[in-house]
């Protein structure tokens, strides 16, 4: 049977766990989701060592946009090898330069010091001026795995982008569709675009507990957490479409 493959992306311990109890076949493991993920706490890192399926670990230092100096790269080396300490699968990087194509040189960089992990380049390729042709920057980097969304806001408006994207990178590198992915368009999104792997969070939208916390602007009136149901729901969704495209 065709492999299609869920990956769950969380940034607290509870959606770990649902995201593991849900049935993912890989984690990418944040924190700060609501500002496209940052590099996890060394106790989150330390809790995902127990999982039985493979975690990366976003490496991102700070928000804002991913062009990296010199000690953005640095702190981005010391994250590479807390993650290592704490014996996580891989890592999950990007870096563009001001013109917006992907800096290979930092790329290669951090590919180095990754060596022997896995690595997944993020979001930072539907920044650059072709995401079709930076297929080929990647893989010939030695990357994994690409998460896009076709450079568009969410992948179900990139599918023209994702599915030529699929097909440049022709079985070299994993093409990974994400970004607004839920079980209402996984099965169309996978469908047409070809993708092997889908990015979703899962998560579904709570009013915050504490009003007194709430006003001081310690959390927000409303968070998102990843969602057991949700999960398993995807979960089902990608195992039928990879049934049907066996």
């Amino acid at each position: 049977m065709t492999t299609i493959r869920l990956e769950i992306c969380v940034d607290s311990p509870a959606g770990f766990i649902a995201a593991v109890e849900g049935g993912a076949d890989r984690i990418e493991l944040c924190l700060g989701l609501s500002v496209g993920g940052l590099t996890p706490s060394p106790g989150l890192m330390e809790l995902a060592r127990i999982s039985p399926v493979p975690v990366r670990a976003m490496i991102r230092s700070r928000t804002g946009d991913f062009v990296c100096d010199r000690y953005d790269v640095d702190a981005m080396r010391r994250d590479i090898d807390a993650l290592r300490q704490a014996g996580l699968a891989g890592v999950v990087i990007g870096a563009n330069r001001p013109d917006g194509h992907l800096d290979e040189a930092t790329l290669m960089q951090l590919r180095h010091h990754a060596r022997g992990l896995e690595i997944a380049l993020h979001r930072a390729i539907d920044l650059t001026p072709d995401p079709v042709a930076a297929v080929d920057i990647a893989a010939d980097l030695g990357f994994d795995s690409i998460l896009t969304s076709g450079g568009a806001v969410y992948a179900a408006d990139g599918l023209e982008i994702i599915t030529a994207m699929t097909q440049r990178a022709a079985g070299r590198i994993e093409v990974m569709a994400g970004s607004g992915i839920t079980p209402d368009n996984a099965a169309n999104i996978i469908a047409i675009t070809g993708v092997r792997a889908i990015h979703a969070s899962g998560a579904v939208t709570l009013p915050a507990q504490g009003m007194r916390a709430v006003a001081l602007g310690f959390v927000p009136p409303h968070i998102k957490t990843t969602d057991l149901q949700t999960v398993m729901r995807l979960r089902q969704i990608v195992t039928d479409s990879a049934r049907l495209a066996a």
